[in-house]
Order: C-alpha cells, then structure tokens, then sequence
C-alpha cells in the first residue's frame, strides 16, 4: 500500500497547471472593490488608517436629511420617518427640540437672529423655532420643502415640489413665488455672494442661477435627472453634485407612505442620554404621557430609497462650474450616487450610497476615500471647527471625523477567482514606510460568495517570511490585512500579491458534425482544408455505359463526374482555462472496436477526408481535443466526444425497368429499385430527353431499401426512349434505359 502513495501524489500533482500565476492589488480600482472598516484609500493607491469616527448621535429613525451649525458650534439636525428636529451643543448630548406632525423634515436653515426654520413634508410647510417654542411660518401649498436657504436681507428661501417652485418669504411671514422652474422639484438651494438663488432640479438635472423675480439664467444642464447639492467656492466658482436616479420623487412617495402608516400624535418632548461610549447609540425616551409614535424597526421603518440602478450607465457627478460658467466634470462614477458635497480646507469632500463612503476629492482632481460609515448611504456633510460632521441612513446616526488615526482598521479584499481550484503559493506584501503594525489572513471556498461553506481566516501572518498561504485549495480567496498604529504613525500598505497555480481544467468538445459534400476534382488532393462545394451533371449514353474506342467505328467519349465525394468534418471545443486546443481525428466502423487515426496536430477546428477510402457502412468519428501547447506534458489533459454514426453510401441502387403494358390509352412500366446500404427515397423518369418528372411509389411511399416505381406515360407511336432514375437516402443516383418501338 505504502508503495502506491508516490504514484497518487504524481496522479494529483499532474491535475495541477504547468505554470503559476499571481493575483496582484496595486492601484487605487483594485483596491476600491473591498471593504474598508476604518482604513483610507489614497489617490495613489495606498491602504492607511482612516480618521476615528465618533458618534454624536444614534436616533433609531430612519435617516438624517439635512445637518446646520449656529456661529456658537451647536449642530441641528433633522431626521425622517418622526420628523424631529435635534440639537448638539458643543460637548453636550443630543435632545430633541421639536417634533413635527409630517413624518419627514428634509431642510433647515438658520438666520443672523438665530432662528431656527424647518422645513415639512409631504404637508409641506415652513416652521420657525426660537426660544424651545415652534410657530407655522409660512405654508407654501406645496407638498414637499426640499431645501432652506436664508438670503442676506433675512429672507427666506423654499425650494418645493412636486410643482418645482422657489418660493421666498420675507421675515415677516410673507411669501411669494420667486421663480417658476416647470420641474416637478426643487432638490437643492444656495445663496451666492451676490444674494443671487441657485436652484438645482428634477428630473431634468438643471441648475438655475434667479437673479430675479420671475428671472432666470441656466447655468447647466446635466445628462442626469437630479441636481442634489450646491456649494459655492471663494473663487466664485460652483461646485454641484448630480445623481442619476430621481431620489426625490422616491423619497417623497416614501414620505408619503409614512404619513399614511403614521398614527396621530401629540408633540413629543424627550430626554435623551448619551452613554460614555463614544459608539454607543442615542437612548431617546418619550415621557409616559406623550403619545408615542411608530417604534423605529426594521419592520416598520422602511429603507430610504435608492437611485435606480442602470448598470453601465453614469450614475452621479461632479461639476465645476467657473465663473465665466464654463463647465468641467471633475468627478464621475457609474457604481455610486452622490447625496451630498462639502468644501474643506480648499478640497471637495464629498458622500455616496456605497456604504456611506466619504470622498476627498484635492484640487488636482484625484480621490482619496476617506473611510466608510457602513450605513446605507452618507446623506450630508458639514464642516466644523472641530472636523466633518457626517449624517447617514437607514439608521438615522450622526458621525464626526477626527483629525486623529482611528486606533484599528481592516480592510478585506474582493474576492478573486481563480477560475479553477488553485493550489495557494506565497502571500507578498509592501509597505511604503516601517510605522505601524500589520498582519494578514486569507479564507477560501468554492462559493462565489464568502458564506459558511468557506475556510476560516487563517492565523495572522505579518512577518514575510512565514507568509505562506495556508488556506486549503479552492476556486476563491480573500485576503485581509489589520492595520494599527505605532506612535501615531499609521502603516502605509502599497501592494499586495497572492501567488497561486491553478488546476489545469479539462478540454471540452462540445459538438462534431459529418456532412457530405462534393468538391473539384482538381481538388481531391487538398483534403485537410474545406473545398467549396460544387454542382455536377451526369450524361448517359444511348447503351447505358461507356464504350471503349474501336480502330473501324466512331470513337465514344468518356464522361466522368467532375467532382468526387467528401466528408466535412467541423466541432466546437473550448477550454475553461482559454489554453489554446490542439485535435487528433480518429474513426472506427460500426462493426470495428479499435479506432483508427484518421489525422493528429490539427490546429484548426475543420477536417475534409475523401469518402472514397472508406467502404460503403456506418462509422463513427472521435475527436480529441489536447491543451498540451499550454501545459507540461504531466499536467495537460484532454477532452473527446464522438459522433453520431454517418452512414456512408457511396454504391447507387439497382435499377431495373420491366416489361410496358398498355393500361387504357397509357403506357405503364414498373421499375425495380434495390440498394444495400440506405433505403431508396426517390425516382424520376425522362420521356425522349425531356425534364425529368417524379414516379409514383408502387406502395405509395419511398422508405425501404426495395421499392417498385411505375412510369405512366401516353401511348405514342414510334421509337421512344425512358430513362429512369432512382436516388438512395445519401443521395447516389441509379439509372436504367429501355427503348420502346
């Protein structure tokens, strides 16, 4: 037994491929594929540590819609399926400082005073908060506010739909439509230094700049149906974030939804508390005498829409737009969709639906991800003194970016497949700097998708002379790296390798067809290559047969066919591993067990074989199809199929014509067909060289390899010739000739 051991470890070594390859992670697209859980992606193509993100809120609602701060540092936020607006003070903990009767607040705003303003939907209607107390400012007749923006005289712009009106109120309370865009809505507002409105819309996409009542200037019109965020540069420039898939009117039927489902409710006053925790969610307790609203589940609670998803086709942008209003796309993507952007120390910073990721985009237009959330989507920005304050959804939670390396981050790779079981070689690393510390794990499995069935995460390596895979043999594999800092210094990952020596898979033939033809003559010699086929004629002489020439008579001319019979052998194969196919042609009879080699090292997928070496019976063709071009001679494999069997005929039926009776005022002849190999299927007859006309089968139809034909013909006085014939199923012509007198 111990004898045979060698033996199957040779048997399993050959399975594998002749050559190794590596799966290399070097560039920014490579490394955008995986996950990042507190790492950043730099533009060049570097994995470091991410800013700490710490949590300043966790509501348990459904998202955070719009994020402000007062010059004193305080943030508001305001959230969605409750319709609450919140409040932070500078080292303080959230409280709620008003609950609206509509289920969605989609935009605040703040004036010089201080005064709070909140917008409504889908009844939409313009509060203002000053002093704990909320009073109806101003109602629109609009069913959704979108955006709040306060000009420099202290009025108050609305930005509504779904009739894609502008609406400014004045501080008193008294509004009038500012400017009429003929969209459905109004997603996005900003005031430039002018005092002049920005209005971004849906769903054609276009930005208006309202210099005016009821006058308007289109400073751009996007490929993409939805303007969604406006921000304005020292340099007079505009930046503007566009997404391609009407969010607006998704997220006003899901308001819409939720102020249908919503119960009648009281104004609810709470008391949150905070635990010490910076991670910890927000507790928010109403006090047993306030209604209580919707419990904020998975259940209840539905996803804030997404953008409809066109794969292949742009999916959000953004554009600068100069102060000449010259238009440059700076930034574009057909994976994700931008919800909002955010000017910070001279850069863009910028959030999408990725899993909240967050973008820096520097003035030379190249994208560094900052970190990711992990929440559904990074809805707003907003810079602070003390960094970035970002909101997301589907859980309503509001983050602050540090300045500071969060303490550990991990990043997982996509998952690569190596298109067959591979045996795992070396794991390589780079680093582009010694500070910190990193290891690494791996996992494999034969799912696309990593799940249950796959390997644990291997025993973390992080010295390069031990990074030997040790993961079991598998189609995919997924590696994992764990950054942490040392003295504040972050590690610095510039490239990863995975070397790995995929199976050899095997050759599939998956189809061979024989099909007769006829080729030149001339051409008979040329087998190998397919001949164009072409047609033939037959002539017969008066006698049935070609005479030889005598010395005292007319010479006879001898009239052969111009073309001889040949089978066009044609497959289809592939190799799963696209190594290039090289096929032997082999055949055997019916009555035959051992094939014959018909041809080797054919390197095209044709073969043409004259027919004439192959006696009258049915035979099968293999074909055998090798990848050893691309594999040692121990690891390559072969793949065969054979065909169905062909029937080869090449011997014409036996025709025979009887004696002519005379039926009423016509003339009947039976005609006898035999053949030996394939049934008779056909007969014709030619009265004095006339165009040939079809027999009647004696039994009514042509199926056996005996048939009786009958030629019918008037009776006509004098000398008259018939000749018949009879065609077999592989198409070989018998004939027969009988004078009449």
């Amino acid at each position: 037994m111990r004898r045979l051991l060698p033996c199957a470890a040779l048997a399993m070594a050959s399975l594998w491929a002749g050559g190794s390859t590596a799966w290399e992670s070097n560039t920014f697209a490579d490394f955008i594929k995986g996950r990042f859980q507190g790492i950043s992606l730099t533009r060049d193509g570097r994995l470091t540590l991410a800013p700490s993100l710490d949590t300043l809120a966790s509501t348990g609602e459904a998202g955070i819609w719009s994020v402000i701060s007062a010059p004193d540092g305080t943030i508001y936020f305001s959230t969605g399926h409750r319709g609450r607006v919140y409040q932070v003070k500078p080292g303080g903990q959230p409280t709620v400082v008003w609950a609206s009767q509509q289920p969605e607040v989609f935009a605040l705003a703040l004036d010089s005073q201080g005064r709070l303003y909140a917008g409504t939907s889908p009844d939409g209607r313009i509060y203002r908060i000053e002093g704990g107390k909320a009073t109806e400012f101003f109602n629109p007749r609009s069913k959704y506010i979108w955006g709040l923006a306060v000009g420099p005289d202290g009025a108050v712009y609305a930005a509504t739909g779904d009739q894609g009106q502008v609406w400014r109120v004045t501080p008193e309370g008294r509004g009038s439509v500012w400017y009429e865009t003929g969209q459905s809505h109004v997603t996005a507002l900003a005031i430039d230094s002018n005092g002049r409105v920005l209005a971004g819309t849906e769903p054609n996409g276009i930005l208006f700049r309202i210099e005016a009542k009821d006058k308007a200037f289109v400073l751009y019109d996007s490929s993409l149906p939805e303007i969604r965020s406006i921000v304005l540069a020292p340099d007079g420039s505009i930046f503007v974030a566009a997404l391609g898939g009407a969010l607006a009117q998704k997220q006003a039927q899901a308001a819409a939804a939720a102020a249908t489902s919503q119960q009648p409710q009281g104004v609810v006053t709470s008391t949150i508390t905070v635990t010490s925790d910076a991670q910890a969610g927000v507790d928010i307790k109403p006090k047993p005498e306030a209604a209580k609203p919707p419990a904020a589940t998975g259940a209840e609670t539905p996803p804030t829409p997404a953008p409809v998803d066109v794969t292949g086709v742009e999916k959000a942008a953004l554009y600068r737009i100069a102060p000449d209003n010259m238009v440059e796309t700076v930034w574009s993507s057909k994976e994700e969709n931008v919800f909002d952007l955010i000017l910070k120390d001279g850069d863009l910073v910028f959030s999408t639906d990725q899993r909240g990721r967050i973008y820096r985009l520097s003035q030379d237009l190249k994208a560094t991800l900052l970190l990711e959330t992990h929440e559904s989507e990074t809805t707003r920005l907003l810079p602070t003194a003390q960094g970035i304050v970002a909101a997301t959804s589907n859980q309503a939670k509001l983050y602050r970016l540090s300045n500071q390396p969060i303490a550990k981050g991990t990043y997982e790779s996509p998952v690569h497949d190596a298109g067959n079981v591979a045996r795992w070689g070396r794991l390589e690393w780079r680093t582009d700097n010694s500070s910190g510390k990193m290891s690494f794990r791996t996992r494999a499995g034969n799912s696309a998708r990593p799940d249950r069935t796959w390997s644990d995460w291997s025993e973390p390596v992080s010295d390069l002379a031990k990074a030997l895979i040790s993961s079991p043999n598998a189609r995919y594999i997924q590696w994992q790296a764990e950054f942490q800092p040392v003295n504040g210094q972050s590690p610095l990952l510039d490239s990863v390798s995975v070397s790995y020596q995929p199976q050899n898979g095997r050759p599939v033939v998956r189809s061979v067809q024989v099909t007769p033809q006829w080729v030149a003559s001339a051409q008979k010699t040329a087998a190998a290559a397919p001949q164009t086929p072409i047609s033939y004629s037959i002539t017969v002489t008066d006698s049935g047969d070609a005479g030889t020439a005598t010395s005292s008579g007319t010479p006879t001319q001898n009239i052969s066919r111009s073309g001889t019979p040949q089978l066009f052998i044609a497959w289809q194969a592939d190799d799963p591993d696209g190594d290039k196919l090289i096929y032997s042609l082999w055949y055997r009879a019916e009555d035959e067990v051992t094939w014959k080699l018909l041809k080797s090292e054919i390197a095209d997928n044709t073969y043409m074989q004259e027919t004439e070496v192959f006696a009258d019976g049915r035979y099968y063709f293999r074909v055998l199809a090798s990848d050893r071009l691309a594999n040692s001679p121990a690891s390559a494999r072969e793949g065969e199929l054979v065909s169905q069997p062909v029937l080869i005929d090449q011997t014409p039926p036996t025709v025979t014509m009887g004696t002519p009776r005379v039926n009423g005022n016509q003339i009947e002849i039976d005609v006898d067909a035999s053949d030996a190999h394939s049934p008779v299927r056909r007969g014709e007859f030619s009265f004095d060289g006339s165009a040939w006309k079809l027999m009647d089968a004696a039994d009514g139809i042509a199926d056996s390899k005996q048939e009786r034909f009958i030629v019918r013909f008037n009776a006509i006085s004098g000398e008259h010739s018939v000749v018949v014939r009879v065609f077999d199923s592989a198409g070989n012509p018998g004939l027969a000739r009988l004078v009449l007198r």
